[in-house]
């Protein structure tokens, strides 16, 4: 079986892109996912991004698996390398075009802009305890500044879906935390149902942010768009950071900005054409 496929990257965090349309379903298994993500016997990836018709009101509809075959609600760096993936297909040039996709976690429109960046409208974010979900907080409450035990440490966190949970902490030095140990330990720990991404965030200044992020079904990755704006709201929840501010993750900065008027969350950031190939699945 024959793939038709283009790598693409958000800061680091990498994608395998295959064109979908032709079908409501996605053309390969989660299991043959994880082979197309495997760095050494497969194309590499931090997932594979499929293409499908639209549904609802929507001009297409984006489903991922992650490198180890489960299915997120939503991506943002993966929406950014979405929405440059249909400018290729479609033959555009960035031309401010914005594209509504329906996703797991709702409708997000990526506005495609100059210099290969990509502006999202992420949404607004979701606090209740029962929308991210965790058991941290009784369902109708928000999970802000809350303690949490993982491993021999208890961590002040705050909890913030954007279509995807997130679990995020302040910490005074985001190089110093020993993502490959605490990682899972949070991603799967019991207040968590559906598991959590966690984000370590180092307040740098009230506009500059630096991140390091473990990812549900991925691991340490270079970036992580949703977990960049989960953090701004969490900074601002907490009084950590103003409203619009950078972010810088180990492969690069996001611009993010949680508006006052609508409530929206919007990120801007870049998305990069790697290479286009065929892989042969056997």
């Amino acid at each position: 079986m024959e793939i038709n496929f283009t790598k693409y990257h958000g800061l680091g965090n990498d994608f395998i892109l295959i064109d979908n349309r032709h079908d409501n379903t996605p053309c390969l298994t989660s299991e043959q996912a994880m082979k197309l993500c495997d760095r050494h016997f497969g194309i590499g990836g931090d997932g594979v991004i499929f293409t499908l018709p639209p549904q609802g009101d929507s001009d297409y509809t984006m489903r991922i698996y992650n490198s180890d075959g489960s299915e997120p609600e939503m991506c943002g760096n993966g929406i950014r390398c979405l929405a440059q993936f249909l400018a290729d297909l479609e033959g555009k040039e960035n031309s401010n075009k914005i594209y509504r996709i329906h996703t797991l976690g709702g409708l997000i429109r990526p506005q495609l802009k100059e210099g290969n960046k990509v502006k999202v409208n992420m949404g607004q974010p979701n606090l209740l305890a029962q929308e991210i979900p965790t058991t941290l907080v009784p369902p109708q409450e928000k999970a802000v500044n809350q303690f949490l035990s993982v491993g021999d440490t208890n961590w002040q966190v705050t909890c913030v879906s954007m279509g995807n949970p997130h679990c995020i902490t302040f910490v005074e030095n985001a190089d110093a935390i020993p993502l490959e140990k605490i990682g899972p330990q949070f991603e799967h720990h019991s207040v968590f149902p559906k598991r959590t991404n966690t984000e370590f965030i180092e307040v740098v200044r009230r506009d500059y942010l630096k991140m390091r992020v473990w990812e549900r079904g991925a691991g340490i990755t270079l970036a992580c768009g949703t977990g960049a704006c989960a953090s701004l709201v969490a900074g601002v929840l907490t009084d950590n950071c103003d409203r619009a501010s950078t972010v810088e993750l180990p492969g690069g900065c996001l611009e993010i900005e949680w508006s006052v008027e609508d409530n929206t969350v919007y990120m801007t950031g870049p998305a990069t054409k790697v290479f286009t190939g065929t892989y042969q699945l056997g």
